[in-house]
């Protein structure tokens, strides 16, 4: 898993990097699997106080990884995987800041929603393509998504799927600060320095009570996603843009 994830632990602080640069940190099962451990441990670790949650490369993340999730498709377990990331990341009592320098592709943006900050490079980019890849929103994001902006505007970005900037993410509430490029790693420290110094059961706490009430909601709503996302996977509509994706082309639903 080393390979698949940088992990590091400097004073109070857990920094968490996927670690896939060629792939564009795309997503696998075995990444779920490394990523839910690490923020577990982060978590249950009483000498860390925050987590940074950030990527090597150019990307954060550019989504799933399409051809492994096609290879994963038939595995009883395959389900459960992201769904027990996307619960210990809704769930974590420690405070999480991501730190985005570029592409955050379908899931690259909505395990974004659980994360307490979020700062982004000015080169970052945005993108929730799910109906375009034949499938339908996960992370919470049918959840969160219209909480935040309303429903028009969320079926903007979660159906039609076009890709938005940093500014635009900003705006919208999705991220809570945008940055030059050569300075998103020192502003991050900066800020997850700043959120360390503060009295930490009292941030904890905090956190707490700013989702408790939506917690139990949050939690139903990611399994009947991922039960309906995994559905999506098997149907035609799906197969033909998956392997429209693979063959770099458009996909095709005239036939549907």
């Amino acid at each position: 898993m080393s390979e698949l994830l940088s992990i590091t632990t400097q004073g109070h602080l857990c920094h968490i990097r996927l670690n896939r640069p060629e792939k564009k940190n795309a997503l696998t099962l075995p990444l779920y699997e490394g990523l839910t451990t690490a923020l577990i441990s982060a978590d249950e670790n009483p000498d860390v106080r925050v987590i940074v949650l950030g990527s090597t490369g150019d990307s954060f993340c550019s989504g799933n990884d399409i051809a492994d999730f096609i290879a994963a498709a038939g595995r009883p377990d395959a389900v459960k995987i992201p769904l027990l990331f996307l619960h210990t990341i809704a769930s974590l009592k420690k405070p999480i800041i991501a730190v985005v320098p570029g592409a955050a592709v379908g899931i690259g943006t909505t395990l974004l929603l659980h994360c307490d900050l979020v700062i982004a490079s000015d080169q970052a980019r945005f993108q929730l393509p799910f109906a375009r890849l034949g499938l339908v929103p996960e992370g919470g994001s049918s959840l969160l998504i219209p909480q935040l902006v309303g429903h028009r505007r969320a079926f903007e970005l979660l159906v039609m799927g076009e890709s938005f900037s940093a500014a635009t993410a900003r705006d919208l509430g999705l991220i809570n600060q945008v940055v030059m490029h050569h300075s998103l790693e020192d502003l991050a420290m900066l800020q997850a320095e700043k959120l360390a110094g503060l009295a930490p059961e009292a941030v904890r706490q905090s956190k707490a009570m700013l989702r408790s009430y939506t917690q139990s909601q949050l939690e139903e709503v990611m399994v009947a996603e991922v039960e309906q996302f995994a559905a999506r996977l098997g149907s035609a509509e799906a197969a033909e843009a998956l392997q429209a994706f693979i063959e770099k082309r458009e996909a095709d639903f005239s036939r549907f």
